[in-house]
């Protein structure tokens, strides 16, 4: 194997391995809050920093390569590898301010029972390993597949949102706790849009289509 081969294997392991813990990190920020665990919400906050260094790695290893004059294949795979990891860097980012807010919530007693958020995660966390799997098997299908159920969890933060906008006004007191779900609702909502714009991305690297902003997205 060449030394250009390696690189470009050793940009896709990077990329994978990030996925994986940034999936890990909202899986665990999730058991935090629904199990009130506080040393596992601290460990989540702590683990931050190994996202990004993964990402500082896959910046390096990628301009390294773009320095090489990479064939027009290669050279989208490069540049789409840079921004499927700035996504999960951000998707990381998120399942902090879940662990955070889990903490914040965990002084006082539970609003109520937990049924939309996790159902929001699962459902978030699924758009992410098939825009992930569509990127390894070069699946395009796949990745314009996961587009559309962006829309559900949207519906689904909205919802939530309007409920326990109807909480504060009934019962004030529970107006903080209502206010933390409300940003943990955000954020699982902010996950399924990194996951959109890294399926967006396994499109326009294996169809040379830029289908952001555009009709032809499940086309």
């Amino acid at each position: 194997m060449t030394h250009y081969a390696e690189e470009m294997t050793r940009l896709k392991d990077s990329l994978l391995a990030m996925a994986s813990h940034a999936e890990t990190a909202v899986a665990r920020a999730m058991r935090a809050l629904v199990e009130r665990d506080d040393a596992l919400a601290r460990q989540v906050q702590e683990d931050d920093n190994i996202l990004d260094q993964y990402e500082i790695e896959i910046d390096d290893t990628a301009l390294h390569i773009l320095t090489k004059a990479p064939l027009a294949t290669d050279l989208r795979l490069t540049t789409v590898a840079m921004k499927i990891s700035q996504n999960l860097e951000r998707v990381g980012d998120e399942a902090v301010t879940i662990a955070r807010r889990a903490i914040d919530l965990n002084t006082e007693p539970q609003l109520k029972p937990y049924v939309d958020l996790p159902r929001m995660s699962a459902m978030s966390l699924e758009m992410l390993r098939d825009g992930l799997t569509a990127f390894i098997n070069r699946e395009p299908d796949r990745a314009r597949a996961v587009i559309p159920r962006d829309s559900d969890v949207d519906q689904l933060n909205r919802q939530l949102h309007r409920e326990l906008s109807s909480y504060m006004v009934e019962r004030p007191t529970t107006i903080t706790r209502c206010l933390h779900l409300m940003v943990i609702s955000k954020s699982l909502e902010r996950i399924a849009d990194h996951a959109t714009n890294i399926a967006e991305e396994v499109v326009y690297l294996y169809e040379a289509k830029d289908i952001r902003h555009s009709s032809q997205k499940t086309a």
